[in-house]
């Protein structure tokens, strides 16, 4: 797998978080024939200040040409890199539940360059069960395939006490990055990137929102 870019200078996580929802945008405006746009028309159509959008892609150089705006589909091209999609990701699941499943069905990601090649359950009632013609392997099999197979995304879909075991085992044996599911954060050295997905507590965020919109 290729190395990852450097950038020449920190970005920030609120600029990282804002990266993918520009380029879901930008892709919709591409495959709906728009060939550019204005940081205002964008603004309008995103809800981020158009001196925000700007702030944004100038630390990555800009992009934009005053009097004409961006070009969406260069823009797209040069998000979709920063981002990584330029390249393949390959991917294990562990943990082959239905959330598991669900993920290793959803054709997106393999669109985007995330290939899963493996899953891994501990139970033996799922051990040879395929999964999008990927078998389900016992737990006991994940390190020799993460070593030999080149892979550098690991989907956590288990228990918390589980997450916790298996991301030391991860840890030795060369992942670069973990994609956790569980409800609980992760203690790993500090070379392999973790993004954490506690759903419950998206669901609980929203509640907020509804009780606080009900109360006004």
């Amino acid at each position: 797998m290729e190395e990852s870019r450097e950038l020449s200078k920190e970005i920030s996580s609120a600029v990282i978080a804002r990266l993918p929802r520009y380029f879901r945008y930008l892709g919709e405006l591409k495959d709906g024939g728009v060939t550019r746009i204005s940081s205002r028309e964008l603004s309008d159509l995103m809800h981020v200040t158009a001196s925000q959008i700007r702030q944004d892609l100038n630390q990555f150089g800009g992009f934009g040409q005053q009097g004409y705006g961006y070009n969406v589909g260069y823009l797209y091209h040069e998000i979709g890199k920063i981002l990584g999609l330029d390249i393949s990701h390959h991917m294990i699941l562990v943990g082959a539940g239905n959330l598991g499943q669900a993920l290793v069905n959803y054709m997106d990601f393999q669109r985007r360059g995330f290939l899963f090649k493996g899953v891994f359950d501990k139970n033996p009632a799922l051990h040879g069960k395929k999964i999008r013609d990927i078998e389900v392997q016992p737990m006991e099999q994940m390190e020799r395939f993460v070593k030999e197979n080149d892979i550098d995304i690991a989907v956590l879909t288990i228990p918390k006490a589980s997450a916790v075991e298996v991301a030391g085992i991860l840890s030795e044996c060369g992942i670069r990055g973990i994609w956790n599911f569980a409800h609980c954060d992760l203690n790993v050295p500090s070379n392999i990137q973790v993004e954490n997905v506690h759903l419950s507590e998206s669901l609980m965020k929203l509640s907020f929102r509804l009780t606080n919109d009900s109360m006004e």
